[in-house]
């Protein structure tokens, strides 16, 4: 039995979750994707998964040999590129994550990588949480504020700001605010998602002030929050390349820019041992390049 082939049907119906979805994936009828995961089972004479009619789980053992299967299936497609030379193509899958505003800025760099290299499939999850690298197999991931101790490694390539901006014609009609305890005496729009607090902070370390803000609108989006605010309504707080354009074009003006807090960092995360991955080193650095010379990455003001 080749022990390989097992761990790549297993990884790929712990990934689904499904007997069907993994042999979609690989293209394998689904009593082969069964034989396979039982024959799996056997030789290493545990239980890696539970079956119920309606659906697959990963047992504790699963859960880890499900992360050894793909650090070694990894480690052996590295070994193959390596032995095919220099001149050898990024080929295979690549797993990227980014926030959910920023996919925007990451699918230029996705496309442009496809173009380049047809052998090579991406997907693209772009969420509002910490999606961890190894648990969720992802290969590059894109961060935004400082970056806790972890298995990943960062490359900094950018910093971004959460601006306060409203449209002139309000800032016309109400005034500009001059300090931030004057939001108090504003229209606020908030986003649930992003604003879970009605306190705002400003300013950087030894000068730090918090500001408790009535929002009279709060939306689940942030399009719906710059509409609001492109439409008159008030001020919002949002992050820069969120309202790049809007800014650009002169629709959206930045308030109380003196007294923000100080920049977020912008890091594309790999795992420690996948950077010698010909399509992750590819693909980083046509990321890399793109992010450090995009205006909204590095708004300045």
């Amino acid at each position: 039995m080749d022990q390989i082939h097992l761990m790549q049907v297993f990884v790929a119906v712990g990934e689904q979750e499904s007997f069907v979805g993994a042999s979609r994936r690989l293209d394998l009828s689904p009593a082969s994707v069964t034989r396979a995961i039982g024959g799996l089972e056997a030789l290493l004479g545990v239980r890696l998964l539970r079956r119920t009619t309606r659906n697959v789980r990963l047992t504790e053992v699963g859960r880890r040999y499900l992360n050894d299967s793909r650090e070694i299936l990894a480690s052996i497609a590295e070994a193959n590129e390596i032995a095919t030379g220099g001149n050898a193509a990024p080929r295979g899958e690549l797993a990227v994550t980014a926030p959910a505003g920023y996919g925007r800025f990451i699918m230029p760099c996705i496309v442009e990588f496809l173009k380049l290299y047809p052998d090579v499939e991406v997907s693209g999850q772009f969420l509002d949480r910490c999606v961890n690298l190894v648990d969720e197999g992802i290969d590059v991931a894109v961060r935004i504020g400082n970056l806790p101790d972890s298995s990943a490694k960062g490359l900094r390539v950018g910093q971004v700001r959460r601006v306060l901006c409203a449209a002139p014609e309000y800032l016309a009609r109400h005034g500009v605010p001059r300090y931030p305890a004057d939001l108090q005496r504003h229209t606020i729009v908030t986003t649930a998602g992003v604003s879970q607090s009605v306190e705002w902070k400003f300013g950087g370390a030894g000068n730090r002030t918090a500001v408790r803000i009535k929002p009279r609108l709060t939306v689940t989006s942030n399009d719906e929050a710059i509409d609001a605010v492109l439409a008159g309504l008030g001020i919002c707080r949002l992050m820069c390349y969120q309202v790049g354009a809007a800014l650009a074009a002169g629709q959206l003006q930045v308030i109380l820019a003196e007294h923000e807090e100080a920049p977020l960092p912008v890091h594309i995360l790999h795992r420690e041992n996948h950077f010698g991955s010909l399509k992750v080193r590819h693909f980083i650095d046509l990321l890399a390049a793109s992010l450090r010379t995009h205006p909204y990455m590095n708004h300045a003001g």
